[in-house]
């Protein structure tokens, strides 16, 4: 896990890298408080109209928190890894980059299990998709997330440099031993098992859509639910792709001992990409919903169709119910600490 001083400086000399993450920072930000806000005013500040509302409403608070934090890495990454912000703030920032993937990815994992009960079992779990559960689930999912990263909770710390300056960094008490594990334990709960549930709900959802015969009453119902199918579908696998590379060359370099400089960029892409991914979202969902677009554009929305009160809402949904080290070590545990190489 040594890596030259060389590529240390030279990723963090570069300009490159902390420009990036300062486009995907105003990107991110723009395009999530943009939905956040034409949410709310969809459903008059009270977002509880409809199921997928509440999910697209938390993942957009998720990432707007975590881009929240990148300035403190953007300033990081210009300062050739020193930390100005003090030790409570190496933790809580470092704890927030964490914590973000955690949410997101198990937020979109309910979604996915919400779209599996309103596609292949719409009728008899009716009951059971209604927003207050919806947000009972996502309040559950922020509850546990803390707890998960206890790791970062821990060991998240300050890291004296050479230049005497100090780093923010996960100080985990045998580097060499932890980070093996770290890097599994990461793997699997943040990315392999959220990944497995939801490819077989999808690939559920996709064989009842594929053969399922339609009576005509409930055609427009059903062309509904495809749309907010595809529009889950597209979120969780701009997730994943984003996310993949990362989680690939994290587990490659458990068995590489002195990463190469292409090993180096090659890195900081997936940690652009994946970052990225917090900026795509509100991009997908003004690609794929008609009725978003229209909010986005200050257009006033209709009542939804079947709505008893009248209520407004997105239409999103198919229904209405519902220790002191040299500075080349500081790069592989430097925030975000999700990045626990090279």
């Amino acid at each position: 896990m040594n890596l030259h001083a060389d590529h240390y400086h030279t990723a963090n000399h570069n300009i490159l890298l902390p420009s990036i993450f300062a486009v995907i920072c105003f990107l991110g930000i723009t395009g999530n408080c943009t939905v956040i806000y034409t949410i709310l005013k969809n459903t008059k500040f009270c977002v509880w109209q409809t199921v997928p509302d509440i999910f697209i409403f938390s993942l957009s608070v998720v990432d707007l928190l975590f881009l929240l934090g990148m300035p403190f890495l953007i300033h990081q990454l210009l300062g050739n890894g020193s930390w100005l912000f003090g030790a409570t703030m190496c933790t809580v920032i470092s704890a927030l980059d964490s914590n973000s993937q955690i949410v997101s990815t198990y937020i979109l994992t309910v979604m996915t299990l919400d779209r599996y009960l309103a596609t292949v079992h719409p009728i008899r779990f009716s009951r059971v998709r209604t927003p207050r559960l919806a947000a009972s689930a996502v309040g559950l999912v922020w509850f546990v997330s803390p707890l998960t990263v206890a790791p970062v909770w821990l060991y998240a710390g300050l890291m004296p440099l050479q230049d005497g300056s100090v780093g923010c960094a996960l100080l985990l008490p045998d580097p060499a031993r932890d980070t093996y594990w770290f890097t599994l334990y990461q793997f699997i709960l943040a990315f392999a098992l959220p990944l497995a549930i939801i490819s077989v709900a999808f690939s559920r959802i996709l064989r009842s859509l594929s053969s399922a015969v339609v009576p005509l009453p409930v055609l427009s119902l059903r062309a509904r639910t495809r749309k907010v199918t595809r529009t889950a579908i597209a979120v969780c696998l701009a997730f994943f792709i984003c996310w993949a590379p990362y989680h690939a060359l994290q587990l490659a370099h458990l068995g590489v001992q002195r990463p190469g400089r292409a090993f180096l960029y090659a890195y900081h892409v997936a940690i652009s990409l994946g970052y990225a991914n917090s900026c795509v979202n509100p991009f997908l969902y003004v690609a794929l919903s008609k009725t978003f677009r229209r909010g986005t554009r200050g257009l006033r929305i209709h009542p939804a169709v079947g709505a008893a009160d009248g209520s407004l809402c997105l239409q999103l949904a198919p229904d209405n119910t519902q220790q002191s080290r040299s500075s080349r070590e500081l790069l592989h545990n430097m925030l975000p600490l999700t990045v626990a190489v090279p």
